[in-house]
């Protein structure tokens, strides 16, 4: 198994599963103390804490079970690269599009003046680690890509090396 695979892959999962955790649990405290006292800015950032909650059980699931596929060593039909790559697409683009709009529905700017547990930074918490988690994504998704077509130019390499050696 080379470097790159059996190194940065499970981290980078393991990474993605704390944040969602965090932020799943987050985004159903905020949910919950909404709902109790019927205190939402907007509807639209209701609808958006729930979004949140989703990507963040989403991410959590699925990056957990890849960590774990990958523990396992076992061969699973969906542990492999093609399918991580293409739930990474995926969710990069709902963390992105979360915290995209998240960025623009929130009022408050930095919070200045606010108390550290106020709403205010609680949702600037949700958007800070939607952030994270698209960065996370993004950078994993790229790596992957960059080992395949590292591995597919060794590959490559090789068969033109050895071509050119049958010749002499």
């Amino acid at each position: 198994m080379p470097f790159l695979e059996a190194h940065y892959h499970p981290f980078l999962f393991a990474l993605m599963t704390l944040s969602g955790i965090a932020e799943l649990g987050l985004t159903s405290f905020l949910i919950s103390a909404g709902n109790e006292n019927g205190t939402w800015p907007s509807p639209r950032y209701h609808s958006l804490l729930i979004m949140f909650c989703f990507n963040a059980a989403w991410t959590t699931l699925f990056s957990t079970t890849y960590v774990l596929w990958y523990l396992d060593g076992a061969s699973h039909f969906l542990a492999n690269v093609a399918s991580s790559v293409i739930w990474l697409v995926v969710t990069s683009a709902l963390w992105g599009t979360a915290a995209g709009i998240m960025h623009n529905t929130r009022t408050g700017g930095n919070c200045p003046r606010r108390d550290t547990l106020s709403r205010c930074r609680q949702s600037l918490t949700v958007e800070a680690l939607g952030w994270t988690e698209f960065a996370l994504c993004t950078l994993t998704m790229i790596l992957t890509c960059l080992w395949m077509l590292s591995i597919r130019w060794r590959n490559k390499l090789g068969s033109e090396t050895s071509g050119s050696e049958r010749l002499v």
